[in-house]
């Protein structure tokens, strides 16, 4: 009787605990080595540059849904994921680490690519459509909402007419190698000015900037 009642205890605690994420910080992409260096995987590269540079490790949560790591910035608690499933069912897993950590729309932002952007511009958003991306329409069918945050990074748009898929699958060039390195940390040193001052501050912090 009283183990019964330890191990519902625990499992409480553990529950409670999971539930403290303040927010979700989602980085869209493809995963496995062919597709980890290309332009539509900016939102991994920016998750991982945030999670090296404090140190984080990573973990399949629940049968492999995503790879999480939690992170603490300010007095806010992040969980940081790369879903493992395609681009296409990015929303598929963002409606889990919605469910399962209780959190509203507004309380998930994703990281993603912008062919609209110049490579290196950053611009932080809540809502819109998914401007073609096949990722955001995904998020925005599974959640029922457009109003999550979005951490949008520009890719250029070097490409002709029916190209766009190649494109985003395409790896940055060589000559645009120091362009990304910066706009990475500039959408890390965003994720975090958000974690610390809330979203009306990091948003004229990031979407001012040159």
């Amino acid at each position: 009787m009283f183990e019964n009642l330890k191990n519902k205890l625990k499992k409480k605690t553990e529950a409670s605990a999971e539930n403290k994420i303040d927010y979700a910080i989602i980085g869209l992409g493809n995963p496995g080595e062919k597709y980890s260096h290309s332009r539509h995987n900016i939102g991994f590269m920016v998750i991982a540059h945030l999670a090296n540079k404090h140190n984080l490790k990573f973990k399949k949560v629940s049968k492999g849904k995503f790879l999480g790591a939690e992170l603490k910035i300010g007095n806010k608690n992040l969980l940081l994921a790369f879903p493992l499933t395609f681009m296409n069912h990015s929303g598929v897993t963002a409606k889990y680490i919605s469910a399962r950590y209780k959190l509203k729309a507004d309380q998930i932002a994703i990281v993603v690519d912008e062919y609209n952007f110049p490579l290196g511009k950053v611009h932080l958003r809540i809502g819109g459509s998914d401007g073609g991306h096949n990722g955001v329409s995904s998020l925005i069918e599974e959640l029922g909402t457009r109003d999550f945050l979005r951490f949008r990074c520009g890719i250029d748009r070097n490409f002709e007419s029916g190209g766009l898929v190649d494109y985003v699958l395409s790896n940055f060039d060589e000559n645009e190698l120091e362009k990304l390195n910066e706009m990475i940390e500039k959408c890390t040193k965003a994720i975090e000015h958000f974690a610390k001052d809330g979203l009306s501050k990091a948003m004229s912090y990031v979407n001012s900037s040159k």
